[in-house]
């Protein structure tokens, strides 16, 4: 068992978690390297089912977005995208990709990549943003290769059959362009076998989450933003399942000996919005050094689509993905955090105000006040980036953290 120097002990898993990540980049660069299977790129709650199904290497930028924000490089690439014209307020995601691939440099070149894995076809959802679909036209225009999507409705509130209807026939209308591309014919059978990987492997990932209910809990925010990596780019594969069912158990037997993601758990709290990616560590120690887990969070969350369901792929994927968080409107967000407060036992919420991701911030029209006067749990909100370091004051954000912490302790 691996201590580090604030206490926290490491997950095993991780191990496997890097082989499992390694051997995903190793197909991409098979399949770069001999051409034997076509790559689809992919937004990060996009149609992946579809395109694993009809025998796509899949690539998702947002996962490269989040390398570079962790590898604390972003800022550097930045300016390459805003000089063409891009605005330095729109998803740094996009912007440090963009500009990462105008300056020829990526971090999967320590994996033997000379660039980024060329598409053939690029597939958006419009589920989570704008950019996505504007993200993609860049590279589509760029490397002279189609790119298609699925355009889904944005706040909504009663989940109706005329939406569902909408997006579903947009998945199944995705199908003729894909084959134009595929080496394969759409299979419905394949299609199901997908869906039903896909639903067991968001089951795991929803019960590694919810061990965090466990007091104390096994694992933090910090775990589960790196440990959701297959779930996100290898939806629909046994490689995703096969990683959650580790995890999970080294979770139970997490809680049976009682150990704790924070060695001295004396907090519990929920963070709202992205991650900050270039202090993940940093955050890690910090609030292990006060006592306090962040035993749940909006954007792990996000990649639970149990709804899926192979005896109705296309409604089922339809439902599953405007079902999302990200996609509701704040009524229904409200309602969502109110039992997530009680689920997981949450003393404090912050809020990361995102600078380029004002769909991933929740406290911009009112909520998290609304939110306080129902459940009179205090929040605190700072305001950071995803990827950009330069929206973000460290100084004043550890000691407003270290504050609100406090006041935490005074509340019990």
């Amino acid at each position: 068992m691996s201590h580090n120097e604030s206490g926290i002990i490491k997950l095993q898993s991780v191990g496997f978690l890097r082989k499992t990540m390694g051997d995903y980049f190793n197909r991409l660069k098979d399949a770069v390297d001999t051409g034997n299977k076509k790559i689809a790129w992919c937004t990060s709650v996009g149609p992946a089912e579809l395109l694993y199904s009809m025998g796509f290497e899949v690539y998702f930028p947002e996962n490269h977005g989040a390398m570079l924000g962790a590898s604390k490089i972003a800022d550097k690439y930045i300016p390459s995208a805003v000089a063409l014209g891009y605005s330095p307020d729109i998803c740094s995601y996009l912007t440090s990709d963009i500009g990462a691939f105008l300056q020829n440099e990526t971090p999967l070149q320590k994996s033997g990549f000379e660039s980024v894995p060329k598409p053939d076809i690029l597939v958006y959802n419009t589920n989570q943003c704008r950019e996505v679909l504007d993200w993609f036209s860049f590279y589509a225009k760029h490397f002279n290769v189609p790119v298609i999507g699925i355009n889904t409705p944005l706040c909504i509130n009663a989940l109706t059959p005329n939406i569902i209807q909408n997006v579903a026939k947009q998945f199944e209308e995705l199908i003729p362009e894909l084959e134009k591309v595929s080496t394969q014919k759409f299979d419905i059978d394949k299609f199901r076998e997908t869906i039903a990987l896909s639903h067991d492997g968001c089951v795991l990932w929803r019960e590694v989450l919810e061990t965090a209910r466990h007091k104390p809990s096994p694992i933090n925010f910090f775990d589960s933003a790196i440990h959701m990596g297959p779930i996100v780019v290898m939806r629909g594969t046994t490689y995703a399942t096969d990683y959650y069912k580790v995890l999970l158990a080294e979770l139970k037997d997490r809680i049976k000996a009682n150990i704790s993601a924070v060695p001295n758990e004396k907090h519990r709290i929920y963070w709202d919005g992205m991650p900050l990616w270039y202090k993940l560590s940093d955050m890690a120690k910090l609030f292990a050094k006060l006592n306090t887990c962040i035993v749940a969070s909006t954007y792990c969350n996000s990649w639970v689509f149990d709804d899926l369901d192979p005896a109705s792929p296309f409604e089922s994927s339809a439902l599953a993905y405007c079902k999302l968080f990200i996609v509701r409107a704040d009524e229904v967000k409200e309602n969502v955090l109110e039992k997530l407060m009680t689920d997981f036992s949450i003393e404090g919420i912050i809020y990361h105000e995102s600078k380029t991701c004002s769909r991933n911030s929740n406290n911009l029209y009112g909520l998290h006040t609304r939110l306080f006067n129902k459940t009179n749990i205090p929040f605190l909100e700072i305001n950071g980036d995803l990827n950009d370091p330069r929206c973000y004051s460290e100084e004043q954000s550890i000691i407003a953290i270290e504050t609100f912490v406090d006041q935490l302790g005074s509340r019990k």
